[in-house]
Parts: structure tokens; C-alpha cells; sequence
């Protein structure tokens, strides 16, 4: 994680005191493990696949996500700390034990988000969940709707590009929204372990089926090192890759962006995305506008 703060200049942030603080972001997982690094953030876990009540992954990707956002790092002397250590956490588990779920428990998971937004002050809603467009229609637009709804209340939605790639149009739903913030991986080129095989330039390329320039930005997803839910003191952290581990990257920037503009709106805070973005000297199909940089995002 220091490797990823350092690409993206959180350290600006930090130099002028915005961790986080005073910010709210719902993460639509596989659940969340009560890690150190995490206890103190989680606000709220709702279950909506086992319905069970105490925080907990019996997949380690949620807890592995939620690190990378708002870990404090307390377990590594801070060098595995997230993007906005100070922000609060709200995690919705809507994804099983094998990172599989239905867009019924997502979209019950958005409307919860919906009904429960202002008692929790949600800003941000981090979404690393992906289709392959085409699977099921009717589905997929009926969960694009729910996104789009959330956008639409205010929420600054923010969404994987998928691990589809790299062919054009392979940004996977709800990822190809117009609307939402749709994050890809500015360093997949390095091969990883995905579904039982090993790919490189896995990154979820548009446009999309409505020739929407997708995604919109890029962070680095690769072997990012963040909390595992798996107990035991030799596991504290493990190594992940793919734009799940990207999108809680940008979604902790803005994180950071609102602790000190918290009066923006979801609208501004993509224009700022847009506007200071860094090229990665990547094609617009791959990378977006280019790399999230904090450091211009605060100015």
C-alpha cells in the first residue's frame, strides 16, 4: 500500500492534514473481517446473503477492499495503511464465499444505501463487482437503473471496470454506466491468477455497447498488499490484483478530496477526477482520462 500511496501522492493530503475524516463510504462486498486495521471503521454491516449479524468474509476479497480504502495500518506500523485511514465504513455483504452473487442481493443492497443515507451521511458507494454485459439483459439494466439511482440521490458511485480485458468493449456491468465513476487498472501489463488462470492486461477495455468512452479512470490494482481475513498472525496481509483492488484505491481519494471540500457534489468530484487526472501513458480505452493523482485533486 505504501507503493500505491506514493503513486497516487496521497502523501499531499496528509501533509495538509485530510485522512478521511468526517466521510462515509458503503462497500458492496463479500463481507468484512473485523481485522485491527478495520475495527474501529465499520459503522455498520449488513448481511443480505446469509443474513447474519456480526462482521465477517468467508472469501477475505471485502476485507481485503475495505483495507485498501480506510485500513489504519496499525498491525504494520502504518506501512500497510489505506487511502483514507479516517474515513468511516459501512459494509454491505452482497457476494458469497466464492466472490459469486445475484443482482437481487446487490440491488437490495443499493436501496439500503438509498433508505439509510442521510442517518449515516453516505457519500460514497464503492462497488467492485462486475457481469459480463450481454449475460442477462434485462437483468444487467435493471442493476445500470439502480446505480444510476443512486448517482442521482447524490451518491458518488464508484465502480470496477472488471478483469474482462483486455478486448474493446469488455468493461463489465454496472461498470458501463454513463454515469458512475468507472475505475480500470493502470498497471495490469503484470500477469496475475485470475478464475483459475493466469492473464495479463486483464483491465475491463470500452467503449461500451453505447460507445460510452468507459472506463473513466485508472489506479493501480496489482498486487496491492491490503488486510486478509484469514486469522492467524502470519496473515495479517496478502496480495491481490484486479480493478476490485483499483476502485477502493480511487474511492479513497475522493475520500481524502471531501475531508476537505465535503460541500461537492458528486458531478464536481468527477470533473475534478477528469481534470487532474495524470496520463499513464496508456490508451484513453484502458486508462480513461489517466491515473488518479491526489495531489492534483486537492489543489
Amino acid at each position: 500500500m505504501d507503493r500505491v500511496r506514493r503513486i497516487v501522492h496521497a502523501q499531499t493530503a496528509y501533509q495538509e492534514g485530510f485522512y478521511g475524516q468526517g466521510i462515509t463510504t458503503v462497500v458492496l462486498d463479500t463481507g468484512i473481517y473485523p481485522h485491527s486495521d478495520l475495527r474501529e471503521r465499520i459503522l455498520c454491516f449488513k448481511d443480505f446473503v446469509n443474513r447474519k449479524k456480526l462482521p465477517y468474509d468467508d472469501c477475505s476479497h471485502g476485507t481485503h477492499v475495505s483495507g485498501i480504502l480506510c485500513g489504519s495500518g496499525k498491525s504494520s506500523g502504518g506501512r500497510f495503511m489505506g487511502i483514507a485511514p479516517r474515513s468511516r465504513l459501512i459494509h454491505l455483504k452482497v457476494l458469497d464465499k466464492r466472490g459469486n452473487g445475484n443482482i437481487a442481493d446487490v440491488i437490495q443492497g443499493i436501496d439500503w444505501c438509498l433508505k439509510n443515507r442521510e442517518r449515516y451521511e453516505i457519500r460514497i458507494m464503492n462497488i467492485s463487482v462486475g457481469a459480463l454485459a450481454g449475460q442477462e439483459s434485462q437483468k444487467e439494466r435493471l442493476l445500470i437503473d439502480w446505480v444510476e439511482k443512486a448517482w442521482d440521490a447524490g451518491i458518488i458511485v464508484v465502480v470496477a471496470a472488471g478483469n474482462m480485458g483486455p478486448s474493446e468493449g469488455s468493461v463489465t456491468v454496472p461498470g458501463n454506466s454513463k454515469k458512475v465513476i468507472t475505475v480500470g487498472s493502470c498497471d495490469d501489463h503484470e500477469a496475475i491468477l485470475h478464475q483459475n488462470r493466469i492473464a495479463a492486461h486483464y483491465s475491463g477495455r470500452g467503449p461500451t455497447a453505447e460507445c460510452v468512452c468507459k472506463p473513466d479512470i485508472s489506479a493501480p490494482g496489482t498486487n496491492v498488499i491490503s488486510c486478509t481475513a484469514v486469522r492467524g498472525k502470519d496473515y495479517l496481509y496478502g496480495r491481490k490484483s484486479g480493478t476490485s483492488m483499483a476502485t477502493p484505491v480511487v474511492s479513497g481519494c475522493i475520500a481524502l478530496m471531501l475531508s476537505k471540500y465535503p460541500d461537492m457534489t458528486n458531478v464536481e468530484v468527477k470533473m475534478r477526477l477528469r481534470e487532474s487526472a495524470a496520463d499513464a501513458g496508456l490508451s484513453r480505452k484502458q486508462q480513461g482520462w489517466g491515473r488518479v493523482d491526489v495531489e492534483k485533486m486537492m489543489r
